[in-house]
């Protein structure tokens, strides 16, 4: 973290002016003990990012503060100050987990070096922290494919990625989406920065809150201390907003506020921190309809939505198979140790003629899967089990190969079988799947949003006897 707060403790009085001076050139706020009784009492109540102690102090001298800050707080940083320091003492001061010691009496300027060094130092650490999985994960994996629809996505990625202009990336799940927004910000001027996601759909209205603009000590129950949100911890980089249609519209108010004046508090807090973050969000509902029945704000949707970037889904680019397929089998052939030098020209037909209901992400599984199980050094049908498809190509037993795809993917997939299983007729598919009709025809509308087909109600269709119900639920899965 930057230092917000430090504590200074210092029983001499010029000695403390001179600390406080110096931090407030460089916007620190200081809170000030005389004595390190005192400091003792202030770390119990209040939580600092820095800590400048005196080491030579009557009762409590500088290595207990040192200590107490250490065992509540490892990662606080403190500097000791002393105009007595012998080596003995040094050597125990950095062992104990001493920033750094200042030699009294010392220069202002020497003191502001040392908190500047501090701040830099910090912020690495904080985003190697957060980081490296990041890295490690985006290192592994690129957007792979020449098709047409694919070439359009890059092209508008690169001609939005040296602007800040918020990017709205709209697809369905398993498209990649996330992939391209990685690919904006390795594109941009941004790139030396950190690039920070969170996803929107898996928190509460209450933890996304707190994990996007962090919170204070004793904010709530279980705050035992500050803790930075996904806002700052993306200064000066970029930060992903995953499913961003699925954020409450209180939580919608605060990030319009962000959005528009690149400002915010901590949950618990009353001072007002300062961002410069570019947002991209993604998404695979309709907005459109989230606007008209109220849950998403139009003036966010119209904030977010400055630059719209639709990701195809797989089954439109067919021609990127193959290239998956390759791509897929080295990362996962290294991963498992594996050498697999290809598939067959059967299953790679087999592949090209599926229609992917979970998109690159069920492709990316099935490999996974293949390799891992994989006997020889060249897949075959058998390696790669995909459901039969019909004349349309859409699968005979869609649950088949759901290991490893969404809930979302599973349920849309089922709910489109048993439509087509009904001719179209919404009240028994909806009565088969023990759902509302309502709730059918919103699933219909996302699903058209999504690019699926669906089939139009066929008069004349019996209603089923209740009898035949579960046979008939039966059928819509196999």
């Amino acid at each position: 973290m930057n230092p917000e707060r430090a504590l200074i403790v210092e029983d001499d009085e010029l000695g403390r002016e001179l600390v406080s001076e110096s931090l407030a050139r460089l916007s620190i706020e200081a809170r000030v003990a005389r004595h390190g009784g005192e400091a003792l009492e202030l770390l119990e109540k209040e939580e600092f990012d820095l800590v400048l102690t005196d080491l030579r102090m009557p009762e409590v001298d500088g290595l207990s503060v040192l200590k107490r800050v250490k065992e509540r707080s490892p990662a606080t940083p403190v500097v000791l100050m002393t105009a007595y320091a012998t080596l003995d003492v040094a050597i125990q001061a950095l062992r104990d987990g001493a920033e750094d010691i200042l030699l009294k009496p010392f220069d202002p300027e020497h003191l502001e070096l040392l908190l500047t060094r501090l701040r830099a130092r910090q912020r690495l650490q904080r985003e190697n922290r957060y980081l490296r999985r990041e890295i490690e994960e985006a290192a592994s994996q690129e957007i792979v494919g020449k098709s047409a629809a694919i070439r359009d996505v890059l092209d508008s990625a690169r001609r939005v990625a040296a602007s800040k202009a918020t990017v709205f990336i709209r697809g369905e799940s398993g498209t990649g989406k996330e992939l391209v927004a990685r690919a904006i910000h390795d594109m941009s001027p941004r790139r030396d920065g950190p690039f920070v996601r969170v996803n929107c759909a898996a928190l509460s209205e209450s933890l996304l809150e707190s994990e996007l603009f962090g919170h204070e000590r004793g904010a709530f129950t279980g705050a035992m201390q500050r803790r930075e949100g996904r806002f700052e911890l993306a200064n000066k980089g970029t930060l992903l907003l995953d499913e961003v249609s699925e954020v409450s519209p209180r939580i919608q108010a605060k990030l319009l506020r962000v959005l528009e004046e690149e400002e915010f508090e901590r949950v618990g807090g009353t001072r007002t921190l300062k961002v410069d973050v570019r947002v991209i969000a993604t998404s695979n509902r309709n907005l459109e309809e989230a606007l008209k029945d109220g849950s998403f704000r139009e003036d966010l949707y119209y904030r977010l939505h400055v630059v719209p970037i639709l990701l195809p889904p797989l089954r439109e680019r067919s021609e990127d198979v193959p290239l998956l397929v390759a791509a897929f089998l080295a990362r996962f052939s290294a991963e498992n140790g594996k050498s697999i030098r290809g598939v067959t020209p059967a299953a790679l037909a087999r592949l090209g003629a599926y229609r992917w209901p979970g998109n690159v992400r069920e492709l990316a599984n099935l490999v996974q899967r293949a390799v891992v199980l994989a006997r020889g050094d060249l897949l075959d049908v058998a390696e790669l089990p995909l459901p039969a498809l019909d004349e349309g190509g859409h699968r005979t037993d869609a649950l088949s190969n759901a290991v490893g795809m969404r809930a979302e993917d599973v349920e849309r997939e089922l709910i489109l079988r048993t439509l087509r299983s009904t001719l179209g007729n919404r009240t028994r598919a909806a009565e088969l799947l023990d759902l509302t009709v309502r709730t059918i025809n919103n699933k219909i509308r996302l699903y058209r949003s999504q690019g699926h087909d669906i089939p139009e109600p066929r008069r004349g269709v019996a209603k089923p006897k209740p009898a035949l119900r579960e046979a008939e639920v039966a059928g819509a899965l196999s």
